[in-house]
């Protein structure tokens, strides 16, 4: 697949702290591309000064009201013209990716993926006792067949995602149930490894069974 444009979707909910961290992330793996890219943040019901982090980043700004995440994302997507040979990504507000994170996507994609899912890795386990992070790495699948959805890491094809009718207006999962439409549909899915995206393991989950939901399981086995 040949690529002209990419648009990169970051859905935020009160992370005035976070998101500075994230877009330097973003616009760093923007530079590292020879294509234009568009960078959007979705604020869904943000109370905090995420707006104005956002916003002196320079980044397009769509405000939203639904908190929910499967909604914030296909605002995103929405709020972007009809291109020909566009690639879309999506990230999360409280994650950082690669400098070579899009530059990633684009080799995939000269290679004729359509969907691009990637791995996540934990730094930071301040917040929780060592047993979780034990159980977290011995458990995530790391391979090239990895089979692991994260809205912080994922890359498709403007053309299959539109096929699939885009992101469901989902408060959780709405990533897995957007790529398993996809994989139904016979999308060529690239498990990537390649990129890893740092993700935050904080206790103060922003989305109802994200990855917070996932780590307080562990902690309890």
């Amino acid at each position: 697949m040949r690529v002209e444009h990419i648009t990169v979707v970051v859905p935020a909910h009160d992370e005035e702290a976070l998101l500075p961290r994230c877009l330097d992330g973003v616009q760093t793996a923007a530079r590292e591309v020879s294509v234009p890219v568009t960078i959007v943040v979705v604020l869904d019901g943000c109370t905090d000064r995420s707006e104005a982090v956002a916003r002196a980043a320079d980044v397009d700004v769509v405000v939203l009201g639904a908190r929910n995440v499967g909604a914030a994302r296909r605002a995103g997507f929405d709020s972007v013209a009809l291109r020909p040979h566009e690639w879309f990504a999506t990230t999360d507000a409280d994650s950082l990716v690669p400098a070579h994170w899009l530059s990633s996507h684009l080799q995939h994609a000269s290679r004729g993926a359509q969907l691009v899912a990637g791995t996540v890795t934990v730094t930071d386990w301040s917040g929780w006792p060592d047993h979780v992070r034990s159980l977290y790495g011995s458990a995530y699948r790391s391979g090239t067949a990895h089979g692991h959805v994260h809205g912080a890491s994922l890359g498709f094809s403007a053309d299959l995602y539109r096929a699939v009718d885009g992101f469901a207006a989902l408060p959780a999962h709405e990533d897995v149930d957007l790529v398993q439409r996809m994989v139904e549909r016979g999308a060529h899915v690239v498990w990537s490894i390649d990129a890893p995206v740092e993700t935050s393991a904080r206790a103060d989950a922003r989305a109802p069974q994200g990855f917070a939901t996932h780590l307080e399981g562990l902690q309890d086995r």
